[in-house]
């Protein structure tokens, strides 16, 4: 009995301590996000953002992103991206595409540093639904069900907040399960 409640308090004490660190250091995919860092200093390191960071390359954005801020970037995972129509992220990346490109990363970006909590706050007042301004001209529906943030598109495609409050040097980054669309 005293061996069982030695091992549960120290699983108890190592699941604090590693809380506590993954809090001050997120992990986002296998990679440390170091709050010192800005958005692409820290995205270029994430296993899961390689689809994201190549795009975000390819619109000329990188130099935004490095930017003062702050920022908040819905970052839609690799997943997210092959999720989309078979074809699409290879037709958007291709150079005569880059203004399609530029508008659905953009649709991604908010000139402001919108912690959940904040978020939160804001769908609370707003009686269930908050619209967020993105800087590409979108407007995402922001709404919380079953303990989650969701993002609603302008094409009604629905995302998860499933990382959130992942702080940079310029903003904050939540990571989300799908890519968000513009009408086009």
């Amino acid at each position: 009995m005293m061996k069982s409640a030695l091992r549960t308090t120290a699983l108890a004490a190592m699941s604090a301590i590693a809380f506590t660190a993954q809090a001050a250091t997120p992990m986002v995919g296998g990679a440390p996000m170091y709050p010192t860092k800005n958005i692409i200093e820290n995205a270029v390191n994430s296993k899961d953002h390689t689809t994201l960071v190549a795009a975000v390359k390819a619109g000329g954005l990188v130099g935004t992103l490095e930017g003062k801020g702050p920022f908040t970037v819905f970052a839609p995972t690799n997943e997210a991206f092959a999720a989309l129509p078979k074809g699409t992220v290879e037709a958007l990346l291709k150079p005569e595409n880059k203004n399609k490109l530029v508008k659905v990363l953009t649709c991604h970006v908010v000139a402001a540093d919108a912690m959940a909590k904040t978020v939160e706050k804001m769908i609370k007042d707003d009686g269930g639904e908050h619209d967020i301004k993105t800087i590409g001209g979108c407007v995402l529906r922001a709404k919380e069900s079953k303990g989650w943030i969701t993002l609603t598109d302008e094409t009604g495609g629905t995302a998860h907040v499933t990382i959130a409050d992942v702080k940079q040097s310029n903003g904050v980054i939540h990571v989300i399960d799908k890519v968000l669309l513009p009408k086009m």
